[in-house]
C-alpha cells in the first residue's frame, strides 16, 4: 500500500471523480493492484471508483486451460468491485491462425486495445495496470539491448485519441513485495497457460537482471534512480496506443 500511495501521489495518478478500469489478468501483479486500489478508495482524499476488467483470451479453445475468472469474480464480490469479463478469440488468432513466433508484442497491443475500448464503454477515464518496479527495469534493458534506445513504460500516459489515461500505481513496488502480498492474502493467482510463457525476451531480461543483481547488490535501486534522474518517467501524451516492449 505504501509503495502504491507514494507513486500515486508523486505522479498525480488519481483525481477526484476518476473511474478506473483495473486490468486483471489473474496473475499476482494485477490481483494485488486490484486489492490495493479497492482498499485505497476507502480513505484516499481524492474520491474515485474502480471496476475490474478481465480479457478471456480463449486459451481453453486451443487446449491450454481455462482462466480463473470464477475466482476473480468471487474476489471482486468480496471487495465490492464490479467485474467485467470480455471473451475473445485472441489465442486462436495468435497461436493457431497466425502461428506467431514472437507473439508478445501483438498480444500486448490487442489486449490493451480491448481493455481501453471496454474501459471507455464502462464510462472510465483511466486504466490501471499492475506493472511493477522489476517490470520497469526489465523493459529498460529490453529497449537498450534490442532497440538501442533508452526508454521504459511510464507511470502516467495520456492517450489523446482514446481520451483515456493509463496509470501504473505499482511502479515503485518490487516484485518480491507483490509476491509476498499475494501469498499472505491467499489471492487466487492463476498458473501460466500461455504457450510462450518462459520463452520470451522479457524472461531473458529477467534472468539477466537477476544474475547481475546477485553480483552487484542494490543494482535495481541504482538503475531505477538513474531512469528517474534521466527524465525517462515524465508524463507523455500519445496519439495512439502506447508502445511497451
Amino acid at each position: 500500500m505504501s509503495y502504491a500511495r507514494r507513486a500515486i501521489d508523486d505522479y498525480n495518478m488519481i483525481e477526484d471523480g476518476d473511474k478506473i478500469a483495473v486490468g486483471v489478468s489473474g496473475g499476482k501483479d494485477s490481483l494485488t493492484l486490484l486489492c490495493i486500489l479497492s482498499e485505497l478508495r476507502r480513505f484516499y482524499p481524492k474520491k474515485f471508483s474502480i471496476v475490474a476488467v478481465t480479457i478471456d483470451m480463449g486459451f481453453a479453445e486451443i487446449g491450454r486451460g481455462k482462466p480463473n475468472s470464477e475466482e476473480i469474480a468471487k474476489l471482486c464480490e468480496s471487495l465490492d468491485v464490479p467485474f467485467h469479463i470480455v471473451p475473445t478469440q485472441m489465442a486462436r488468432i495468435i497461436f493457431v491462425e497466425r502461428q506467431e513466433q514472437s507473439p508478445c508484442s501483438l498480444c500486448s497491443n490487442m489486449r490493451r486495445g480491448i481493455i481501453n475500448d471496454t474501459a471507455i464503454s464502462l464510462g472510465c477515464n483511466k486504466v490501471a495496470y499492475g506493472h511493477h518496479n522489476d517490470d520497469l527495469i526489465e523493459t529498460f534493458f529490453l529497449n537498450l539491448i534490442h532497440e538501442g534506445r533508452l526508454g521504459a513504460f511510464l507511470p502516467v500516459t495520456y492517450l489523446s485519441r482514446r481520451n483515456i489515461t493509463v496509470i501504473r500505481p505499482l511502479i515503485y513496488a518490487p516484485e518480491k513485495a507483490i509476491r509476498d502480498f499475494a501469498s499472505r492474502n491467499n489471492l487466487p493467482v492463476a498458473p501460466p497457460i500461455c504457450p510462450a510463457d518462459g520463452h520470451t525476451q522479457r524472461e531473458a531480461m529477467k534472468r539477466l537482471v537477476g544474475s547481475l543483481s546477485l553480483e552487484y547488490k542494490g543494482l535495481k535501486h541504482r538503475i531505477f534512480h538513474a531512469i528517474r534522474k534521466a527524465g525517462l518517467l515524465e508524463q507523455q501524451e500519445l496519439k495512439d496506443n502506447e508502445k511497451i516492449t
